[in-house]
């Protein structure tokens, strides 16, 4: 159990011991309420105290004891069925929260708290079209958003885009929560469904929706990209790759090949090279640097091109960069010397970026040893990697 999870059900309970007393007094009659609210009161924070040491088992006894004294309170059977649950016992939470959802005189937000503790229970068992059935009942009765959040859960489970899309759509006008990303996923994974099967205007009219959603979506820019490649619209892939790239730099690696590709059949070596020359200066990893240095050569020679990755590499060093030096090198054979200054120079720029130890509990990376990770606290668990050497 997380930080969070035990404080959930630390709140989640609490008030519960604080009212329950209230209500067995009134039940209970004057002369046994002191003694019953006591009883109840420290039941209540002996179960709290359990499921804060995450002794699970013994919350449960607890709660069933409290759930035997008081059968009428609704919070606490509601909380017990969640316990079963967590514990894995989904078919006991499942009887639970059925005879509290059919219980006479609840609430309007008592029927909704078991209704969705219910559909819940449903999705932890596997049976969707059941936890779908409850879900779908809030959501006609407009009773609960949060049923809206799991149908779309369901949805995206059964890979049924167009319904993940409408209550996506309609979680985002109750709520005011922006779903357009997702929303952006779901329409691509129909426009890849559609371009598998051949049916191209419907893929574009997907990534079109897509972009709608979410203007500056990645996926949509690929799968653009992807599709006029295949129709052979070069023109148009090698605008939607750019997008891709300048949106997000990061998935640069991705697109790279495949716009290269377009700029050769476009004929346009100007253009690419104008494009990775702005590449270089705005996204820091190695690939446009050694597509560049891949231009230079064809262009203008293997010793150009040495040089100019030999000065790349000093500001961005790369275990890759550094296998094309040596590649040109042996190709140029130039003046071996030169080539391993510069080899030593990019070793020793990797060797200071690069973490000489890691923590084994969360992954920590640093520089020096540390008996207790900064991290995760733990003691004894930041060790040297195998590929650091100590003497």
């Amino acid at each position: 159990m997380d930080f969070i999870t035990e404080w959930f059900w630390f709140f989640l309970l609490l008030p519960i011991a604080a009212a329950s007393g209230w209500i067995i007094g009134r039940r209970g009659g004057e002369r046994h309420s002191d003694t019953q609210v006591s009883r109840l009161s420290t039941t209540y924070f002996r179960g709290l105290n359990y499921l804060l040491n995450e002794q699970s088992d013994k919350a449960i006894e607890l709660f069933l004891q409290i759930a035997e004294l008081d059968k009428e309170t609704f919070e606490t059977q509601v909380a017990l069925g969640h316990l079963f649950r967590r514990r894995g016992e989904v078919d006991r939470a499942i009887r639970l929260h059925q005879a509290l959802a059919q219980r006479p005189g609840l609430s309007d937000a008592q029927k909704v708290q078991a209704l969705l503790a219910l559909g819940e229970d449903y999705m932890k068992s596997g049976l969707l079209d059941r936890a779908e059935t409850v879900f779908s009942e809030l959501v006609a009765l407009d009773l609960s958003p949060l049923a809206l959040k799991h149908l779309i859960g369901i949805y995206q489970a059964e890979r049924d885009w167009a319904k993940a899309i409408e209550n996506a759509r309609r979680f985002e006008g109750a709520t005011g929560e922006p779903m357009g990303k997702l929303i952006a996923q779901y329409e691509c994974e129909l426009a890849d469904r559609h371009r598998a099967s051949g049916d191209v205007a419907s893929a574009r009219a997907a990534v079109a929706r897509a972009y709608a959603a979410d203007a500056n979506s990645v996926r949509a820019g690929m799968l653009e990209g992807r599709i006029e490649v295949e129709a052979g619209n070069t023109t148009s892939a090698i605008r939607a790759f750019e997008r891709v790239a300048r949106n997000d730099p990061d998935y640069l690696p991705e697109i790279l090949p495949a716009l290269l590709t377009c700029y050769d059949a476009a004929g346009d070596s100007t253009g690419a090279r104008t494009f990775l020359a702005q590449m270089c200066e705005h996204y820091r990893g190695i690939a446009p640097v050694l597509a560049l240095t891949r231009m230079i050569e064809t262009q203008e020679g293997v010793a150009a091109a040495r040089a100019y990755l030999a000065q790349q590499l000093k500001d961005r060093p790369s275990v890759r960069g550094e296998a094309a030096l040596i590649d040109l090198t042996l190709a140029e054979q130039g003046d071996p010397l030169a080539t391993l200054h510069d080899l030593k120079h990019i070793t020793d720029q990797l060797l200071v970026r690069n973490p000489s130890y890691r923590c084994t509990r969360c992954g920590f990376g640093a520089r020096s040893h540390h008996w207790q990770c900064p991290s995760c606290k733990e003691w004894g668990s930041v060790k040297p990697l195998l590929n650091y050497a100590v003497v």
